[in-house]
């Protein structure tokens, strides 16, 4: 997988969410007085299961999508509502591990070749037969070089129909996060006739949708709201929820209709909703993992091109003091820049790498501070000159900025914080010459897949996220074979060896882990609160806690 600005900017609004959530919560289940231990913060990969169904859901959206042909916009508003209504070839589970969905079975007679068997039984929602030609259409659609998902196919040889439900693709090299990139917006499963039938005008207001999953889209009106209904030929488990009512508010907007009950959830990434609505009756706030992260990322711009400063750096930070101060402890201190949502396998091996790292302490020791002091020393850096830290004004870079400023000086160096406008932030990813003005800058990341070594490739010497200039061939060669080794531990083992190497040479440095934020009417529950939602049906599990509350508590 690559790693890209695209895929990161749900971080951003999720990081910033959390900034303002301060003290919103004690627990990851829901909202209450006082500040949240990060230390103990405990993330739930979905909400307790629903008691009752919900005739009407209104939910909430940051904003309303751009289109739901998520080929070509694939925005986090659209995904919140098509992953309801589409289904993909794979699943990402609650729990952030994959499995077949829509391709019932899958085989590798070799490690260069997958075998897909469509499931049968399955119909869209005009009524039709879901065909391996949908699919073979759908595969070939996403690896249109115009199209969002392509450089997921950038291994692929050849996609085919061999058989009346089979599909078998063949790839130039192994490729072993294609299946997760099949649970992605890379495995959409299109009705391929109802796709050619609404031309370019598919994924606009007017059109049908042209998918397979437990909703139907019965209505988008521009500017006002889209209405997804429960799909009764659904060939699954029936969606609790008969009818979700999407309209899109955000800040006070969002809160009030919250707050008042004419809305009954979201999944937020508003700056201002968690404060808004810390200790009001009838909302609960829950937390899951996420693969995001607030991250340090260096330039090769000044002294940070050195490793030794930038360990020194690492040892230096106070990461429990910028989860309290910056975040309300809602954020984890954490010493790897991916979250450990991506540990959707092998779980206990990616924990006890994480436990071992020792240059990214939670606070640091006396004996911390001493070592890093020592390799600044030996670095032979200019300590005159200052360490220039990107960032905007925004509560959370800020408190991050300083503590990163206060690090440096407490190890020798110099810190000077160039602050920039929240609207021109975004430029110091997209735009080399303007990161050329600073030496490290305030990030944040996450990735598309539950899997860590689909973060790592950005420490390859070729990537252009890699701007510090980290060179290593055995490096390199590690991620390379990583990403092409299907057998989970085994490749579990080659990401534990290359995540040692990049932290130990500190190429991105990890500030702590942020978590996936939902926004739900006390009496509701079902919906996972990881960052699955993006990509799992959530809404067909939404419901009520009592099955007394059946007949359900939306309006509209």
């Amino acid at each position: 997988m690559r790693s890209t600005r695209t895929t990161a900017t749900a971080a951003l609004a999720v990081a910033a969410l959390l900034t303002a959530a301060g003290c919103s919560g004690a627990d990851q289940t829901s909202t209450g007085g006082g500040s949240a231990d990060a230390a103990s913060l405990k993330l739930l990969a979905t909400t307790p299961a629903a008691k009752g169904g919900l005739t009407t859901a209104n939910w909430l959206l940051e904003d309303e999508p751009d289109s739901l042909d998520l080929d070509t916009q694939g925005t986090s508003a659209g995904r919140v509502v098509l992953t309801n209504v589409c289904e993909r070839l794979y699943q990402l589970q609650p729990d952030m591990s994959v499995k077949p969905l829509l391709a019932e079975k899958a085989t590798t007679p070799d490690d260069r070749t997958l075998v897909l068997t469509v499931r049968d039984g399955v119909t869209f929602h005009d009524g039709t037969d879901l065909t391996a030609d949908d699919v073979l259409y759908s595969l070939k659609r996403h690896a249109d070089p115009d199209m969002e998902q392509s450089d997921e196919f950038t291994n692929v040889a050849a996609m085919k129909k061999t058989g009346d439900r089979e599909i078998t693709v063949t790839f130039k090299q192994p490729d072993a996060l294609f299946t997760k990139a099949l649970a992605g917006d890379a495995g959409l499963v299109w009705n391929q006739e109802q796709v050619e039938k609404s031309g370019e005008d598919f994924g606009t207001p007017g059109q049908p949708d042209a998918c397979s999953g437990p909703y139907e889209l019965s209505r988008w009106s521009s500017g006002d709201s889209i209405v997804i209904h429960r799909y009764d030929d659904y060939w699954g488990k029936k969606a609790l929820t008969g009818k979700v009512v999407f309209r899109w508010a955000s800040d006070s907007a969002l809160v009030n209709a919250v707050t008042t009950g004419a809305a009954d959830g979201a999944y937020t990434e508003s700056p201002n909703t968690a404060s808004a609505l810390r200790g009001k009756k009838g909302v609960d706030q829950h937390y899951g993992p996420s693969t995001a992260s607030l991250v340090l990322i260096p330039t090769e711009r000044g002294g940070l091109k050195n490793a030794a400063v930038r360990q020194a750096l690492s040892l230096a930070i106070d990461r429990v003091g910028i989860a309290k101060s910056g975040y309300g402890g809602l954020v984890e201190p954490w010493a790897t820049p991916v979250g450990a949502g991506a540990w959707g396998y092998e779980k206990p091996v990616f924990e006890a790498a994480q436990k071992e790292i020792t240059n990214a302490p939670d606070s640091p020791s006396a004996d911390d501070l001493t070592r890093a002091k020592k390799l600044v020393d030996e670095s032979g850096v200019d300590k005159a000159a200052p360490v220039v830290i990107g960032t905007d004004a925004s509560q959370g870079r800020t408190v991050v900025a300083n503590a990163t400023r206060s690090a440096l000086q407490r190890i020798g160096l110099k810190g000077r914080i160039k602050t920039v406008p929240t609207a021109q932030f975004e430029q110091f990813y997209s735009d080399p010459q303007i990161r050329s003005e600073i030496d490290v800058l305030v990030g944040d990341w996450y990735i598309s897949k539950s899997d860590p070594i689909g973060f790592y490739d950005n420490g390859l010497s070729d990537s252009s996220n890699n701007w510090v200039g980290f060179k290593d061939a055995a490096y390199d060669a590690q991620v390379k074979k990583a990403l092409g080794t299907l057998d989970d531990a085994e490749r579990a083992r080659l990401a534990v060896e290359v995540q040692r190497k990049f932290t130990d040479e500190a190429v991105w440095i990890s500030v702590a882990q942020v978590p996936s934020v939902l926004v739900l009417n006390d009496k509701l529950t079902g919906p996972p609160a990881s960052m699955a939602y993006l990509y799992y049906p959530w809404a067909a599990q939404l419901g009520t806690k009592t099955a007394e509350g059946a007949s359900g508590t939306g309006k509209g």
